[in-house]
């Protein structure tokens, strides 16, 4: 129950017992709703991953095994390889030397097939014939010498170390040849991956034996010299499973970095050739291999390549059950098996995803024109198939329900009334940017609270939680710490000079210039802020419901832009409490889901849990770069963030200024404080429940979806109809409390920084005007940011959102604890310690690997020293500093 204690009696009387009833019948009706309601039908279909398409087969008829293919200049590449002429069975094999281009001959028209937009070209020959070499595409993006880089291979007489690059040439038609390093030693039957600018190849044979495999690992740094003759092969870690060749590779991301996973292959034992079904995942940061879930079967030969953000899709494969039959079944040999199969990097589970239309192995699938394109190949023995196919991912169904739409839809209406009810209470700017100072603490705390966690908590924190493991947690309980300075520092300072701008006191310290820069600072900082978190949700809350990240961001925008033009600070507050309560239930409700939804339960998850590492807290290296972040890194960047935010941010410290007392100030800040403690627990274990889930369910994860997009994912599918638009409706309001809060402190820092000393308006009237005007503009600008930012590619929300407060937080904290801990920095060295901090923080963003997560101490602590030093050899402050220190604090309050 939510009580109004700013309204007249009679109002609360009605507001509360109508929300009684109403909140009370809501919960009843969505609670039988979970309890009848069975969880939404799962994607079982394993048919309707994936959708087939033909291209243009390649010139040869016969088809070709073991080429070189990839993709230049827009182009598909395939080169080499090996078939038997017919009739297969009486002939010996040959060796191929051509080289086929698919090039795009333009946009098909209506009536035209994808296949009319293409064309095969015969370009120039291989220095020699050549099949069963690895192949790896190199975009422009990892190297200045891209192309398809072609690693090795054989012919019926000896094994090659050749390594070179072939490059396409649209405008002359031509393929360009660049030769690399050669090998160390002969291969073939290898595989080979490139992450970032490394290429890897491993295992293969390196004669035409199966007992010469190895489990060998090597690595090119293409960045080492733009000479590629001068570039080496290092020596790393050898796979610890057995000696392989025909086995299958892939490079993806499993929620820490971008591992290279070997899966598969074959290998020669004293007594006969044995097909493996083991997988290994090999960590670069670390130079390290772990053992992974096994293939369901042997997909020797296969197709691999990775596909979303943390699957890999196996296109094919030979399960070795017909192995040593051919010469007896020979044309009634049905083939490979047509399975395919996916594995998923993070929960470290396998599922069949349907069957192909033939089963290519012996080739290299390629990405492609957003799609995956899997050329020729072997499909049963001495037989190759010149068939190019196009393999897209099916669309997945993003149906969302009437009820759904009521409920989402009503909640975003309600928070509209809220504007417009408080809107003529508004005759101030007072009342508009501080609520006359009357709102009660726990609201101003619930506020803080909402305004600090915003979407990231109901998104973003799962996300990271259910990739990785508790490790930021720990951030969040800084917290508590951080608001004894808050309340026993920072807010008395703010409280003394009755601040409705955290940026009047840079004037009073330094001044008008570093508090305009202060103030320009923080408000280019919300406007990214909100273009950032409307951008972000939008692309999760993609996948919940039919809206495109577009429609979301413009939904998002649009209603905060109205009710806080409207309703000012006290709108912006009560619809942050409210959100707080939706925010906080939505996510008990769907943990106890997840929980009773996983293989045995709440015993099951705490298992898995713990059987997956999942509830680690700290990593106790010392390393700020790596992939796996220390505990030192999140403690002392948790603290700069939340020193930051409590003490420099506008739209923290106008929280401060909207109760009636000092005292009631600071049970806001406390109330803040303690919800963060459940919360953290709450969402952390939303990520960790939502690993066991999908562990059980492996089939119910979507290649389409990113990692941040897993529980919007699982409140589409998994929730009761109703219950689902509640929860989407609490990560609207999370977005939307970050933004509206976003707006109104903006509109404060211009007005009351800008436009009052500059007397740029008549009277108190036209500065209310000037503050609707303001929140109405930084609204728009910052959902048009919102729309431009959006990016599917982005890996992690949490991780860009924390980079994100570095750029901007580092330097409005450093200035703050430089004008509150010395009396000797003055207002030149406080620009000095500005430009400092700021070139420092922009330095280890554009130019290091240092996690974002560390930015915004950095920037405090190059801010202050170097703010520190340069007042050394300047003047003393001239004006008096009583109680703008906490060295004359005292003095101040006797």
């Amino acid at each position: 129950m939510i009580a109004f204690n700013s309204l007249p009696s009679s109002c609360q009387r009605r507001w509360i017992g109508t929300t009684h009833r109403i909140g009370l019948g809501v919960c009843i009706a969505i609670v039988l709703a979970a309890l009848a309601s069975k969880t939404a039908e799962a994607q079982t279909n394993a048919n309707q991953w994936f959708r087939w398409n033909d291209l243009p087969s390649i010139p040869d008829s016969l088809g070709v095994a073991g080429p070189f293919v990839g993709v230049d200049n827009d182009a598909l590449i395939v080169a080499g390889g090996a078939n038997f002429p017919k009739p297969v069975w009486e002939s010996e094999k040959a060796w191929h030397d051509s080289i086929y281009v698919l090039a795009r001959t333009g946009e098909p028209t209506e009536g035209d097939s994808d296949e009319d937009s293409f064309q095969w070209i015969n370009a120039e020959k291989l220095p020699r014939p050549v099949a069963y070499g690895a192949s790896v595409s190199i975009s422009p993006t990892q190297s200045i010498h891209h192309g398809l880089l072609c690693l090795g291979g054989n012919d019926s007489d000896e094994t090659f170390r050749d390594v070179y690059l072939l490059q396409w040439d649209a405008s002359t038609q031509k393929i360009g040849r660049v030769s690399f390093p050669p090998l160390t030693e002969s291969c073939a039957h290898a595989s080979a991956q490139i992450i970032g600018n490394v290429v890897y190849i491993i295992g293969g044979q390196s004669a035409t034996e199966l007992s010469t495999a190895t489990s060998k690992l090597w690595a090119l740094n293409l960045g080492q010299s733009d000479d590629p003759t001068q570039l080496k092969w290092t020596a790393l870690a050898n796979c610890p499973g057995p000696p392989r060749a025909l086995h299958v590779t892939a490079a993806q991301h499993d929620g820490y970095e971008t591992c290279l996973y070997v899966i598969s292959g074959r290998r020669q034992t004293d007594e006969e050739v044995e097909f493996l079904t083991d997988n290994w995942a090999y960590r670069p940061s670390t130079n390290t291999w772990q053992q992974k879930a096994d293939a369901p079967q042997s997909v020797m030969a296969g197709t691999a390549t990775h596909i979303g953000q943390s699957h890999i899709v196996v296109l094919g494969g030979d399960d070795g059950s017909l192995f040593g039959q051919a010469d007896e079944l020979k044309d009634d040999h049905p083939g490979f098996p047509k399975k395919t199969f996916a594995y998923h990097t993070i929960t470290d589970t396998w599922t069949e995803t349907g069957t192909s239309p033939a089963n290519q192995v012996t080739t290299t699938a390629v990405h492609w024109n957003d799609s995956i394109v899997v050329a020729s190949g072997e499909i049963r023995p001495r037989v190759r198939t010149p068939s190019v196919y196009q393999i897209t991912l099916a669309e997945p169904d993003r149906s969302f329900g009437t009820l759904n739409y009521l409920v989402l839809f009503g909640y975003l209406l309600s928070m509209v009334g809220i504007g417009v009810y408080f809107a003529r209470r508004n005759r101030t700017t007072d009342d508009y940017f501080r609520g006359g100072s009357q709102i009660p603490w726990w609201a101003a705390g619930c506020s803080i609270f909402a305004t600090m966690l915003s979407s990231v908590t109901f998104t973003g924190i799962p996300s990271k939680a259910y990739a990785q493991d508790w490790t930021y947690s720990i951030g969040n309980f800084t917290i508590p710490l951080v608001a004894i300075v808050a309340v026993y520092v920072a807010m008395p300072f703010f409280r003394r000079i009755d601040a409705t701008s955290a940026y009047e006191y840079l004037e009073k310290r330094f001044n008008r210039s570093v508090r305009w820069f202060g103030s320009l600072s923080f408000s280019l900082f919300h406007v990214f802020r909100m273009a950032v978190v409307m951008s972000l949700t939008g692309l999760a809350l993609s996948v919940a419901t039919p809206l495109t990240p577009q429609q979301s961001v413009l939904l998002m925008g649009g209603l905060s832009i109205a009710y806080s033009t409207l309703g000012g600070i006290e709108a912006v507050i009560w619809t942050d409490t409210i959100q707080t309560v939706v925010l906080l239930g939505g996510a008990f409700l769907a943990i106890l889901l997840l929980i009773t939804g996983t293989d045995g339960g709440f015993g099951g998850s705490w298992s898995h849990a713990i059987d997956a590492d999942k509830l680690r807290i700290a990593n106790l290296h010392l390393s700020p770069t790596h992939a796996q972040i220390a505990l030192w890194v999140i403690v002392v960047g948790a603290i700069g963030q939340n020193l930051s935010s409590y003490t420099a941010d506008q739209a923290v410290v106008q929280r401060y200024m909207t109760t009636a007392s000092q005292s009631l100030a600071a049970r806001s800040i406390w109330t803040n404080a303690f919800l963060t403690i459940p919360a953290t627990l709450l969402f952390f274990g939303i990520g960790t429940a939502l690993h066991g889930f999908y562990h059980s369910h492996p089939e119910r994860l979507s290649p389409s979806i990113t990692t941040d997009q897993v529980f919007p994912l699982f409140i589409a599918r998994e929730m009761p109809i109703g219950l689902a638009g509640l929860i989407v409706a609490g990560v609207f309001a999370a977005a939307q409390s970050t933004v509206s809060t976003s707006m109104n402190s903006t509109a404060t820092a211009l007005v009351t920084d800008f436009f009052r000393p500059l007397s740029l308006c008549r009277n108190e009237r036209g500065y209310l005007f000037a503050a609707r005007t303001l929140t109405f503009l930084i609204g728009v600008l910052g959902t048009l940011f919102g729309l431009v930012f959006v990016d599917p590619g982005i890996k992690s929300l949490f991780d860009t959102f924390i980079v994100v407060i570095g750029l901007f937080m580092g330097v409005l904290g450093g200035l703050f604890l430089l004008g509150g801990l010395t009396t000797r920095a003055n207002s030149s060295g406080a620009m000095v310690g500005a430009a400092f901090g700021a070139a420092t923080m922009f330095g280890l963003w554009r130019y290091t690997a240092v996690n974002g997560y560390l930015y915004t101490t950095c920037g405090i602590v190059s801010c202050v020293c170097s703010g520190y030093l340069a007042s050394l050899i300047s003047s003393r402050p001239s004006d008096s500093l009583e109680g703008l220190t906490i060295h004359t604090l005292n003095k101040a309050e006797s």
